[in-house]
């Protein structure tokens, strides 16, 4: 039966295999890590089209229209990002074969990673701690998700 815990936040991905022999102490092993470039930069500098580059004509009654400019591109890349780290989970748990498994992630994703979650990865989840631990040492978290 094996354990696993992952530590996510929106730039970043981490999946731990939790290892504890009857004679040795526990650890950690990497299973998976990865960035996501997609929440890095600016919005402007992730959409094609700059303002300005296109006539926007005029409106009716000689007022301007509108300039087009993307306002929800951030919170639909934090959206698109967090289905994406639920699916990823998911898949490393089914793969895996765990009956637990442990989440770290911060406050402002963890109940929206959580939505997001196939129930029946949801129902495995043991511990989930409302902490971004993704620059943490292992001994860390080690110590937050030991039994």
């Amino acid at each position: 039966m094996r354990k696993i815990i992952a530590v996510v936040d929106l730039g970043h991905f981490k999946v731990f295999s939790f290892l504890k022999n009857p004679n040795e102490s526990a650890r950690l092993d990497l299973l998976d890590s990865y960035d996501i470039p997609d929440t890095h930069g600016k919005a402007m500098e992730k959409v094609t089209d700059a303002e300005g580059s296109f006539n926007r004509g005029e409106g009716k009654g000689g007022t301007a229209t509108g300039s087009g400019e993307p306002h929800n591109v951030d919170l639909e890349i934090e959206k698109k990002v967090i289905k994406r780290i639920a699916s990823d989970i998911g898949v490393i748990v089914e793969k895996e074969g765990c009956s637990k498994w442990h989440l770290a992630a911060g406050e402002a994703i963890n109940n929206q990673i959580l939505e997001n979650l196939d129930p029946t990865v949801r129902t495995k989840l043991h511990k989930n701690i409302r902490v971004n631990l993704t620059n943490a040492p292992k001994s860390e978290i080690l110590g937050r998700f030991e039994d």
